[in-house]
């Protein structure tokens, strides 16, 4: 095989990505390994429930360091609403709705390459939401977004098997 029919290799993001973002921009982590093993391939924590106004800046994020996105899967149930396409960066995005919760989101790049996002809840705490999105991008996880939510974002009183179960 000839060194021009190599395939590409993936594009990595550089560890700039994960320093502190100005607000009004996205709140994102990734996972900057070249194996993709973990569930999960970065987090997500967007500011409300609308998804045009937050879907755009996490999507020009992703763009910029992985090229174009194509389409995004989410929770109907989870969102304000959802419409069928948004244009960002004059680009058309396709979004598509599946019953993955509303933790997930799911990310295509370009015709078939998916990548998985834990979605903290709007109303967390900056702390929870830091724990949650350092475990979601934690190259050996094998958490499920749920359960990482439930262990990082709920007070401890309700927790089960904590000090707070009657």
């Amino acid at each position: 095989m000839a060194e021009s029919d190599a395939p590409t290799p993936p594009k990595l993001l550089p560890d700039g990505i994960h320093h502190a973002v100005k607000p009004g921009t996205a709140l994102l982590r990734l996972e900057t390994t070249q194996t993709r093993e973990g569930v999960l391939d970065g987090a997500w924590w967007p500011r409300s429930r609308n998804i045009e106004a937050e879907l755009p800046p996490l999507i020009t994020a992703l763009a910029e360091h992985l090229g174009p996105i194509t389409r995004v899967g989410l929770d109907a149930t989870a969102w304000n609403r959802l419409p069928t396409r948004l244009v960002i960066d004059d680009r058309v995005v396709h979004l598509d709705s599946f019953p993955v919760g509303d933790d997930t989101v799911l990310i295509t790049r370009g015709e078939n390459d998916h990548f998985a996002l834990l979605v903290v809840p709007p109303h967390t705490t900056a702390d929870a939401a830091r724990t949650a999105m350092a475990r979601a991008v934690h190259v050996d996880n094998i958490t499920q977004a749920a359960q990482i939510l439930i262990t990082t974002t709920e007070p401890a009183e309700t927790r089960p098997g904590t000090d707070g179960d009657s």
